[in-house]
């Protein structure tokens, strides 16, 4: 058995090595040549998936190791009676820690000694805007939720207006990118929204690039009482616009979910979902493979101040700020040469560990303390 595999999901060998042989391909220029003689096709989001690439192929079988599926043409799959499975809610918890860590930058780039002041409004409460959601509200933030079509078939959720959620202190966007639906979210936020954003706002996409009208955001950052922006996601990816990098407070490569933990847990899920397909036995976890992590402990004595704690916490797991140098650094030469350096962030993207592979010591510190390290999902030792 033949399995073609974008060359960047890890541990390909360790789950797979044992089911066929792997062949490992680059994602982004994957051709219909590369996978004509594959049963077994295994992407990320940088792949289209679609006839072009498959028709006259053997795959009987597609996985994405990715949240998001709009990259996959599902219905003609469907038809040619090929399976297809992705690894929905693998790198929630990353994407929420992304946010995090810009909430806490900005808290302190806004004065504020405590961060939960900030009202956060989510839009697109799945499997990244739920759990963002559950970890800000146990933390005390004011929290509102905009998720117009989970408002169309739940009763009794408090769900509220793309409008209305544009008025918190912050605005974060977790949504598929769709354009044939219900509520389509292809350039949802464009020049109106961006129009009622102010200076005393930040605005955040860690979801899809296409959710912003990335040329209404360049003019709006280009006149007075602009938000502060913060984009993970961009359109006409590799190949960004530099301008609107220059215009942006944090810019980053594309990687808010590309912690070890949730790109691990995508390769485990698609594993586990090939085995079944197959009728193999799932004898292999995550936690198997996981290294011990860089930093493993840190200490605070019952003296800190529970803001400074938390801060220094964070960025001991993650600052944005370095994928945000890495990132400006990148942007120079040709178009198609940003293009290959986004792409090189991406593939060559440093081990980025999550809170819960950092045990905090405690000593004689304040029960509300305890209470916000145990919301954002780190260790405790008391």
């Amino acid at each position: 058995m033949l399995i073609v595999a974008d060359e960047n999901i890890p541990l390909l060998d360790s789950f797979f090595g044992d089911i066929g042989e792997v062949r490992r391909v680059s994602g982004r220029s994957m051709t219909a040549g590369d996978v004509c003689d594959a049963d077994v096709l295994l992407v990320r989001s940088v792949t289209r998936v679609n006839r072009e690439l498959l028709a006259g192929s053997r795959v009987r079988f597609v996985g994405t190791t990715t949240i998001g599926t709009d990259h996959v043409d599902r219905g003609w799959l469907e038809q040619q009676g090929i399976r297809f499975s992705a690894a929905p809610g693998c790198n929630a918890n990353s994407v929420a820690e992304y946010v995090l860590s810009v909430l806490s930058l900005y808290a302190e780039k806004r004065g504020l000694a405590d961060w939960s002041r900030l009202s956060v409004g989510i839009v697109g409460v799945g499997h990244v805007g739920g759990e963002l959601a559950r970890k800000l509200e146990r933390l005390g933030f004011d929290v509102r939720l905009c998720d117009p079509p989970r408002a169309d078939l739940e009763e009794g959720q408090e769900f509220v207006s793309l409008e209305e959620v544009m008025k918190c202190d912050v605005v974060t966007l977790h949504t598929p990118l769709t354009r044939k639906s219900n509520h389509p979210t292809f350039h949802m936020v464009g020049e109106q929204a961006l129009d009622g954003l102010g200076a005393s706002q930040l605005l955040i996409n860690a979801g899809r690039g296409g959710v912003i009208d990335s040329s209404a955001l360049l003019a709006r950052l280009g006149r007075g009482n602009a938000p502060t922006v913060v984009l993970d996601v961009w359109e006409q990816e590799p190949r960004i616009h530099p301008e609107l990098v220059d215009q942006v407070w944090l810019a980053t490569p594309h990687i808010a979910g590309h912690s070890l933990e949730g790109k691990v847990e995508g390769t485990e899920m698609i594993y586990q979902a090939l085995s079944q397909f197959l009728g193999l036995p799932v004898r292999k976890k995550a936690g198997q493979f996981l290294p011990e992590p860089a930093l493993s402990k840190i200490s605070f004595t019952s003296s800190v101040e529970e803001e400074d704690a938390i801060r220094i916490a964070l960025r001991a797991c993650y600052d944005p700020r370095r994928d945000d140098i890495r990132l400006r650094n990148a942007m120079s030469g040709s178009v198609e040469e940003r293009g290959a350096a986004f792409d090189r962030l991406r593939r060559d993207y440093p081990v980025r560990r999550e809170y819960s592979s950092l045990k905090i010591q405690l000593k004689g510190t304040s029960k509300s303390l305890q209470d916000s390290f145990r919301a954002m999902g780190f260790k405790l030792k008391i």
